[in-house]
């Protein structure tokens, strides 16, 4: 693929084939990476220009890979979209608290999540 790099945080396997189907399906290329050590990695090998970000992993969790990230000049300004099951009242606000620009519930809406990232990506 030659569209804009995303790349899909989640510790859940089968999330991330889900993702990279879809974003593949919508001209993205993808990375993945299944913990914070390997967002890192992918993060330091080719900028995203957008995370979709799991916030309940092993370790380091989304939110604090999330203040990471966000504290970081080399990658404050990458958008980062909470992808999470964590749908409790004050989730959310959690979330965006972090550092996240937006959040999304899992199941994730696949009509829908394609549009979100499109209207980031435009303002970047």
């Amino acid at each position: 693929m030659n569209g804009p790099l995303i790349l899909a945080v989640d510790d859940h396997p089968p999330n991330l084939v889900l993702l990279t189907h879809l974003l593949a399906l919508h001209g993205y290329s993808v990375a993945t990476a299944s913990d914070a050590t390997e967002a890192l990695v992918a993060i330091g090998q080719e900028r995203p220009r957008l995370i979709l970000m799991d916030l309940q992993m092993p370790g380091i969790d989304g939110f604090e890979l999330t203040r990471m990230l966000k504290a970081n000049a080399k990658t404050a300004d990458i958008p980062i979209i909470a992808v999470t099951s964590f749908a409790m009242a004050g989730d959310r606000e959690r979330a965006l608290a972090a550092g996240c620009d937006d959040y999304v519930a899992k199941p994730i809406d696949t009509r829908t999540l394609p549009q979100l990232l499109a209207r980031f990506l435009a303002n970047g």
